[in-house]
């Protein structure tokens, strides 16, 4: 992975503050049929945009970027794809680990384990632990991960402290819940960026995605790179984010 490039995007333009993007990555499969090739090379070329984006985040000096790689949705796709994704990913974290190191990235999983083969629950466990005290940029990679699972799995963690006494229910509030979820410390996104043309959240980020910014694009996933990134950012700088109070310029 190539050392990145001075910055070409200041994330605090203006005044907006940008430390967290978070992508919805979509659009292999389509992208391979368009050209009639299989799936997988799809899902290869999705990878390269991985990378593509790490290192633009790392060039836009964007603290934290999540990236939804397998939700656990994607179980029910055929066997055949289920293991070349898992391939891919142990592939992913053997060829890049040590170059993410270097570039100072600290990368987190989040996401269920069950159903994970061991070995790369492993490598998983070796990337989290080599790069935990890194600060450069914070890549979370959501993993057989589904948002829903996340909210209920958080008020388990809040329930089984409250039932030990460790926490005083009256006590618990948005806050000690940001704290339980898998996303614990990391801020909430301030943008989503979803590819292919489609619209929805597909089950990812949900209660952290309550404020962010949505820039939806047509492009498919393999074709993603720093450009993209920059015209998603470029996008969210022009808005004024409110949390539910009125424009500056409002009056009323």
């Amino acid at each position: 992975m190539p050392q990145p490039s001075s910055s070409q995007i200041d994330p605090d333009h203006g005044g907006s503050s940008l430390q967290h993007v978070a992508i919805i990555m979509d659009g292999n499969g389509r992208w391979a049929r368009k050209r009639g090739l299989p799936r997988t090379l799809g899902h290869r070329e999705g990878v390269e945009a991985v990378r593509r984006t790490v290192r633009a985040a790392l060039d836009l000096g964007i603290p934290y970027l999540t990236i939804y790689s397998f939700s656990s949705e994607n179980w029910s796709r055929p066997r055949d794809e289920i293991d070349y994704l898992m391939g891919l990913m142990k592939r992913f974290i053997r060829r890049d680990l040590a170059e993410l190191h270097e570039a100072n990235v600290s990368i987190r999983v989040i996401g269920e384990r069950d159903r994970v083969d061991p070995e790369l629950l492993a490598l998983i466990d070796e990337a989290t632990e080599l790069t935990h005290s890194n600060t450069r940029l914070t890549l979370v990679i959501a993993f057989n991960y589904g948002g829903r699972n996340e909210i209920v799995r958080a008020a388990g963690r809040l329930a089984a402290e409250v039932a030990a006494g460790q926490l005083d229910p009256d006590k618990i509030d948005t806050h000690e819940f940001d704290r339980a979820l898998d996303t614990g410390g990391v801020p909430d996104p301030d943008l989503l960026i979803r590819t292919s043309g489609e619209m929805r959240l597909s089950n990812f980020l949900l209660w952290q995605s309550a404020y962010a910014e949505f820039v939806f694009l047509d492009t498919y996933w393999p074709d993603f790179g720093q450009e993209h990134l920059e015209a998603a950012i470029a996008e969210y700088l022009g808005r004024e984010r409110r949390y539910g109070g009125l424009a500056s310029r409002s009056t009323a």
